[in-house]
């Protein structure tokens, strides 16, 4: 049965209140998705004693005004939390996933005295976040349809004649945001309360999941698992005994005023209790020279799917002991291209499946050699004794990426494209690396494992 609700609308942000006991305090997901698509979850946080305040973000759905991604929600998620608090709600766990992860985090920070808790799940924290790896390279499959679909301007033209490419707009908002929303990343060490952050191991924004976590300045809890950007919508219960993920929300929520200190969780081959661990490997270059050629590109394929492309440069590491891996590698190359402007892929692989893979841009001058740094996404894997992994490097990661032109220009409004010569002279890796087994975790005790 649902709980009772009613709905409000504050400076024409609309939103659904479903009550429930005052002395909790009161979930507010903001999205710019639908609320509707949400009142299933605001039941069951108030069939568990927790009200919950679903809304639509600006320009979205019930809310008036125009939709301008990433751009207003830090005032309206405080103009959210006052009105709250003028219906009896003093208390606040800003949650949401994705783009509502964004805007949990920053009502917290613009209400600091009010938000409680922030849940953040699989987190989109930015429009540069994501719309460029970490490294500087521009993510290209991910966003054209997800801007096409929520964010592109509106235009007035013949359907029957107009290019598809015409009808995609506004994409200068995107393309010339910064890498990093300045702010935001600054503000997060000041913050006090309790995080909670969840991400998917095979998720694009991994990375910055585990990032959120490590700059956040209150108690942290973070769990990395075996999903994708979805978490367990696609595959209910999956490693977590039968239980769901809501089952970690509901515990944290809980817990909140005892927590204490930073935990953080990964998934590999069950739950362990991951501790900050570094192995310094010298990599074997098997092939160091390529051509990095536009034409030609190095083809991206999705994670844990099978590799099948020729590589660029090919890297080993020397036999591993039995052990797992639980966190982001750490690759510097010392490397040469003739280009005045290229990007480096690496990708991590084990027995021909992708595990990770990282893309940064670098300035060159030709032919001198410079050393490259690539920070890969966290990754959760047991590696068997005498294992090898392999790290590909190409120029170019087509179609999850944009192709580098070689010429100094940015790669979402290069026209003009040129090969390059690239070599690989040397390579070192820091992994993440554990002894297997260590810290392991049922997954049926995960939820108290979090809240304790």
């Amino acid at each position: 049965m649902s709980a009772p609700r009613r709905d409000f609308t504050v400076a024409g942000l609309a939103h659904t209140l479903v009550t429930a006991d005052r002395d909790a305090p009161v979930v507010l997901i903001r999205t710019p998705y639908g609320r509707h698509h949400h009142f299933a979850e605001a039941d069951a946080w108030a069939r568990r004693g927790f009200s919950c305040a679903v809304g639509d973000v600006r320009g979205r759905h019930g809310s008036t005004g125009g939709f301008r991604p990433y751009r207003q929600e830090a005032v309206d998620g405080a103009a959210v939390v006052d009105a709250l608090r003028r219906l009896g709600f003093h208390r606040v766990i800003a949650a949401g996933s994705s783009y509502a992860a964004y805007c949990a985090v920053t009502a917290a920070i613009a209400r600091p005295d009010a938000v409680v808790g922030v849940l953040a799940a699989v987190p989109a924290l930015g429009l540069g976040e994501t719309a460029r790896e970490p490294g500087g390279a521009a993510r290209l499959a991910c966003r054209v349809g997800w801007w096409g679909e929520h964010a592109a301007t509106p235009v007035s033209a013949d359907l029957a004649r107009t290019p598809v490419l015409d009808l995609v707009s506004g994409w200068d908002d995107l393309w010339a945001a910064p890498e990093r929303t300045a702010e935001l990343w600054r503000a997060l060490p000041r913050l006090g309360m309790p995080l909670l952050a969840v991400g998917g191991l095979l998720d694009p924004f991994a990375a910055d999941t585990e990032e959120l976590a490590r700059r956040w300045g209150g108690p942290t809890r973070l769990v990395l698992g075996p999903w994708a950007h979805e978490l367990d919508a696609r595959d209910p219960g999956a490693a977590l005994a039968g239980r769901r993920v809501g089952a970690l929300y509901l515990a944290w929520a809980r817990a909140l005023d005892r927590l204490r200190g930073d935990k953080v969780f990964y998934a590999v081959d069950g739950w362990r209790r991951h501790t900050d661990a570094a192995t310094a490997v010298e990599l074997e270059v098997v092939a160091g020279r390529f051509h990095a050629d536009p034409a030609r590109p190095f083809r991206s394929v999705p994670l844990g799917a099978p590799i099948t492309d020729d590589p660029g440069a090919v890297l080993l590491t020397p036999p591993l002991p039995a052990g797992e891996l639980r966190g982001g590698a750490v690759l510097a190359l010392d490397a040469v291209a003739d280009a005045p402007d290229a990007d480096w892929v690496a990708r991590l692989s084990l027995d021909g499946v992708h595990l990770a893979h990282a893309v940064t841009r670098s300035a060159h001058e030709p032919g001198v050699p410079r050393e490259v740094t690539l920070r890969l996404p966290p990754v959760g894997l047991a590696v068997p004794e005498g294992a090898r992994l392999r790290v590909e490097v190409a120029g170019h990661h087509w179609p999850r990426h944009a192709r580098n032109p070689h010429t100094g220009q940015d790669p979402v409004r290069a026209a003009v494209l040129l090969p390059s010569h690239r070599e690989v002279r040397r390579a070192r890796a820091l992994l993440p690396w554990h002894p297997a087994g260590a810290g392991a975790v049922p997954a049926a005790a995960l939820p108290e494992e979090i809240a304790s």
